[in-house]
């Protein structure tokens, strides 16, 4: 098999290993709580502290990938959140849970940095959509397996072995990704080198940053509610019980990973078909923005059945957007900033959803989920507008990204 395919095959997994890692609180959270007394503002502050570390790491672990390239920058990430995990066996109190946790957040987030940097170091623009969409699917493969295979070892084992045991697969991972990873063929060579300030200058005053980042904390809360409120909704409104979720909402999930692939190809075929590679994810984030609107139909009351389909169309339509955006950034800007920028836009999803969490919250407690999805169909139509102002002419060179007066970052 070629080199990339195996870089891609590991970058799946690390993503898989990252959702698990991840997950493993949440799935023991009431068998942790019992053990530790812990309340229900203990374990909310546990939670608010990942997603703390989370968003505040992508500035800075952006700027790590670039210096230590992939190869090195994706081992220390995940032998990072690796031994985090670990360590959470060892929590004898709220604080020291909510430590560990918070030194999860930090590693964690290197993984979306350092995978995009392997993509543009080792995929054409024709290829770099599904190869992020490849990796990006691992995300939901992991949400998938996590709760059966936890809940097994949990119960077989203990809580605090399951947290030995799972961190354990990310220091495995390592083994084959410094034997495969090699600087790709497409990396970045005779850079001029540029002071940190410089640097940062130019991620900070190039337009389609922020513009990405404003687009990203826009239209990410949409995910975070069908990932941790949907299933939540179809209990407490549509009275489906816990068995009953576990059968079906599967398939919602199944759709973000069909979007994260499908859609990942789909801006590569109109590359193929002579379109330039930036108005090309342009128009498939497009055409996504207009599909995602679809979950409003679920305020009106529908079956449950269309409700799940409705869902599904939307997950589809967001991973659709998410990944095509994660090329879009590997295509506009330079090896050795991408990562840097990559980082900072992904600021805007961790905003937006520490943001959305306490309105959804307060929406729902205070009238119900009707106003909430009307709420989530107008996101994307309005991330979309703002993504459209990013232009860059066909024959830019990806090594001047498209800043005010044409200049490299």
């Amino acid at each position: 098999m070629n080199r990339r395919w195996w870089i891609l095959a590991l970058l799946f997994a690390s993503t898989v290993i990252n959702y698990v890692d991840r997950q493993t609180l949440s799935v023991l959270a009431r068998v942790i709580q019992t053990d530790l007394h812990l309340s229900e503002m203990d374990y909310a502050g546990i939670v608010q502290v990942f997603l703390l570390a989370y968003t505040l790491a992508y500035l800075g672990v952006g700027r790590i990938t670039d210096k230590l390239g992939a190869r090195w920058s994706m081992a220390l990430f995940l032998g990072w959140w690796s031994v985090s995990n670990m360590l959470t066996a060892f929590a004898r109190s709220a604080r020291e849970l909510g430590t560990f946790r918070f030194l999860l957040g930090l590693g964690e987030a290197g993984n979306y940095t350092a995978a995009p940097k392997a993509v543009g170091e080792w995929f054409q623009p024709r290829d770099r959509g599904l190869a992020v969409g490849i990796y990006t699917a691992g995300a939901m493969v992991g949400a998938t397996i996590a709760p059966p295979m936890i809940a097994w070892l949990g119960q077989t084992y203990g809580w605090r072995a399951t947290f030995l045991a799972t961190g354990a697969l990310g220091l495995l991972w390592l083994v084959p990704w410094l034997l495969i990873y090699r600087r790709g063929p497409i990396a970045t060579s005779g850079i001029e080198p540029q002071s940190e300030a410089a640097l940062w200058r130019s991620v900070l005053t190039s337009k389609p940053a922020w513009l990405l980042m404003f687009a990203r904390m826009l239209s990410d809360p949409v995910w975070y509610f069908y990932l941790f409120w949907f299933p939540k909704y179809l209990m407490d409104e549509r009275s489906r019980t816990l068995a009953e979720i576990g059968r079906t909402v599967w398939l919602v999930y199944l759709a973000a990973d069909i979007g994260s692939v499908v859609g990942g190809a789909w801006s590569g075929f109109f590359i193929r078909r002579g379109m330039a590679a930036v108005p090309a994810r342009i128009r498939v984030m497009t055409i996504a923005a207009l599909a995602a609107p679809a979950g409003c139909l679920i305020a009106a009351g529908v079956p449950v059945a269309a409700v799940l389909a409705l869902a599904a169309l939307v997950s589809f339509a967001h991973l659709t957007w998410q990944v095509t955006m994660g090329a879009l950034i590997v295509d506009l800007y330079p090896q050795h900033t991408v990562a840097t920028a990559f980082g900072f836009i992904a600021v805007g999803s961790g905003l937006g959803g520490m943001l959305s969490t306490g309105g959804v919250g307060w929406l729902v407690t205070h009238f119900s989920y009707r106003p909430v999805f009307l709420m989530m169909a107008a996101l994307h139509p309005l991330a979309i507008l703002v993504a459209r102002n990013i232009s860059a002419s066909p024959g830019r060179s990806r090594k001047a990204a498209a800043v005010p007066g044409g200049g490299p970052l």
